[in-house]
């Protein structure tokens, strides 16, 4: 979401959210550092992730905090391939022994830190206004499966989980702007239907 604009996942809030925190802190006369690892699509590749991104818009009943890591280990195999060991290398090389307010939900990268020795005094939450709409699929489905988004988030049982739903698409052609229902959701053999919002 970051380079293309897709708002169904939080990686472009996150970024956006992280520069503006270290520009803060910077203007304070701190130290405000961003370091983006490109682990795109949880280490998949791009290219997977737009197919899971298909996957789950097209999927029966639509896109949903539910079904979110299953669309993923169904396109690719696996839910995740990231290796989070070497992450903290750069912050070392910085010569980072503390970090004060940290924007991150994952909590392996959080381990991946603390384990080599840096502290982390505060874990800094996205406000909710900063996720877009059909984001919330993903968040709701990473905080249900122990993710770390803070105080906005908690309390995310099966119940929130079934009913968080993406928005849905009319993948039929266009006729011009007539006011036709909305068609059902595709079939995955329905190979000339590409994302709007990839």
């Amino acid at each position: 979401s970051d380079v293309f604009g897709s708002d169904i996942c939080t990686c472009r809030p996150y970024l956006t959210h992280a520069i503006e925190e270290a520009i803060k802190t910077a203007q304070r006369g701190g130290a405000g550092l961003v370091i983006y690892y490109r682990k795109e699509g949880r280490s998949l590749g791009e290219v997977t992730k737009y197919l899971v991104y298909n996957t789950r818009k097209r999927q029966e009943g639509g896109d949903s905090a539910e079904n979110y890591f299953n669309c993923t280990e169904q396109v690719a195999g696996v839910q995740d391939t990231r290796f989070q060991a070497l992450m903290p290398d750069p912050l070392h090389f910085l010569g980072v022994t503390k970090i004060h307010n940290f924007i991150s939900m994952s909590d392996m990268k959080y381990n991946a830190i603390v384990s080599t020795g840096i502290k982390i005094v505060n874990r800094v939450e996205i406000p909710k206004e900063l996720v877009p709409d059909d984001a919330q699929v993903e968040i709701t489905a990473k905080v249900f499966h122990g993710y770390n988004a803070g105080e906005a988030y908690q309390g995310i049982d099966k119940e929130e989980l079934k009913k968080c739903k993406g928005r849905e698409y009319n993948y039929e052609a266009s006729d011009g702007g007539s006011d036709k229902e909305e068609g059902p959701v595709p079939k995955m053999s329905d190979s000339n239907i590409v994302e709007e919002h990839a």
